[in-house]
């Protein structure tokens, strides 16, 4: 039988397990104290030398740990992971560099593989997968207790070379097969663009190493482009799952002069890290409105927090994600990592974000202005959703109103199918305008009843100003 070659390693993860078997399995183990942890570990060796010995196959000690490990940090929340060395080296793939990919955001809920949203541009978006996608087959691997990394490094692979998923879609009576190019997705996250002159479009995709350097070029961009102070800046974090923590605080920051952009709280309240907004070289002194959705998650939350709670900005859409839990990840010995959930974000006014989300100040359905009404986000998946989520303060009010649906009607019920599917891709490519390939005016983005309101706003509050100047 196989077995550990480092028994000094092998002892060390019985006694982590241990630990985390005495705080989170109360109810198998009783009232245990800290003396007790060697009896627990006991029986934790004994269990596993019983199984050893006895059990009817042969069994790899090192691997039965390591599943014991997983399910034990998969008990936690959806964000907690065991990371082995491969599903580690990804991860750090995520906030630098470039890889090959079909470009999708997953997530579990109730343990199924299900897609946030695709990435505007990448092979995944271009073929019409969509959020609340189910994945059960890659290539012909059922996804059925997969791990989520392990699902991730299936999909990624050299440029070039061909994944297929397999889909379940709600509307859709059989599933869908998409045969898909790995491509390089890059990881540029901001683009921009001019709807009307003197009015910017900004658009952050995510948060990661270089976010807030891109971020500042492109209004310097969109400046140039104005030839004249911006009267207004559109700020869309809809479909943004979040990214670095240190980049959603310099982001928020570029905006703010003075006041408190995010604090983070532990365990112990008494134990709380304050994050300070400081006075910049920038002076950024134009009205902000931000777009969100059920897609604007962690970082992207952060930002619309800070900039709601010190009326820098106003906040339209539908609520976001509300993931706001703050992880870390722990990097440990022959290439593991443990990546887990240490504390909890809030607001400038005190408000937790986790399972709660940021609420806009007017709540605008996402629609073609040139289509019957209807929303999109009611069907978008949201922290609330996944299986052992943290709970939030206020989690057993009601929700705001099914994010305005009325009697909890979807906005969009009543709609035939290839009506809603048909507006979903137009609006799914609206965006597009703003990548070098696509030659459209990008007036075109004010046909998403969104944009559109935001520019509603700004152009209102400027006109409002200039008749008070005269």
């Amino acid at each position: 039988m196989k077995s550990f070659q480092n028994k000094s390693f092998r002892t060390l993860l019985l006694v982590i397990l241990a630990a985390f078997a005495i705080t989170m399995a109360p109810s198998v183990y009783g009232d245990l104290s800290k003396d007790s942890t060697y009896e627990t570990l006991k029986l934790f060796s004994e269990v596993l030398e019983e199984i050893e010995k006895n059990y009817v196959e042969s069994i790899d000690s090192s691997e039965l740990i390591e599943k014991a490990i997983h399910g034990m940090i998969n008990e936690l929340d959806p964000h907690s992971a065991f990371l082995p060395p491969e599903a580690f080296k990804g991860l750090q793939e995520d906030t630098r560099g470039e890889f090959g990919g079909i470009g999708i955001v997953i997530s579990k809920e109730n343990g199924l593989l299900t897609v946030i949203s695709p990435m505007e541009g990448t092979p995944a978006y271009r073929a019409g997968v969509q959020a609340n996608d189910v994945i059960i087959k890659v290539d012909d691997q059922p996804t059925k207790d997969m791990m989520l990394w392990e699902a991730v490094k299936l999909m990624r692979g050299e440029p070039g070379t061909s994944v297929t998923i397999t889909v379940r879609r709600e509307d859709a009576e059989m599933p869908l097969v998409f045969e898909l190019e790995r491509e390089i997705i890059p990881l540029e996250s901001v683009r921009y663009a001019t709807p009307k002159k003197g009015y910017g479009y900004l658009w952050i995709t995510n948060f990661r190493e270089k976010t807030t350097e891109e971020a500042k070029n492109a209004i310097a961009a969109l400046q140039a482009d104005s030839e004249e102070p911006l009267r207004g800046l559109i700020l869309d974090l809809r479909d943004n799952p979040g990214g670095l923590l240190t980049q959603a605080i310099s982001v928020s920051d570029l905006f703010l002069e003075k006041g408190e952009i995010v604090s983070i709280r532990g365990r112990d309240d008494e134990e709380m890290e304050i994050y300070q907004a400081e006075k910049g070289d920038e002076q950024y002194d134009f009205p902000i409105v931000i777009l969100i959705n059920s897609g604007s998650a962690s970082a992207a939350e952060i930002v619309a927090g800070a900039l709601k709670d010190n009326k820098r900005a106003l906040v339209i859409g539908t609520t976001s994600f509300g993931k706001g839990s703050v992880q870390t990840v722990r990097p440990l010995r022959n290439g593991y990592a443990l990546k887990f959930t240490i504390a909890k974000y809030y607001t400038p006014n005190g408000k937790s974000i986790q399972a709660e989300g940021i609420h806009p100040d007017l709540v605008v359905q996402r629609r073609l202005l040139d289509e019957s009404e209807g929303g999109l986000d009611a069907r978008r998946m949201r922290e609330v959703d996944l299986e052992n989520h943290l709970q939030g303060m206020d989690e057993e009010a009601s929700p705001d109103s099914a994010d305005g649906a009325e009697d909890g009607k979807r906005p969009d019920e009543g709609k035939s199918k290839e009506k809603k599917q048909d507006e979903f891709e137009k609006l799914m490519r609206l965006r597009d305008v703003v990548y070098d390939h696509d030659d459209r005016d990008p007036e075109v983005l004010l046909l998403d009843s969104q944009i559109n309101r935001a520019y509603e706003i700004l152009r209102g509050h400027d006109l409002f100003r200039t008749a008070g100047s005269r």
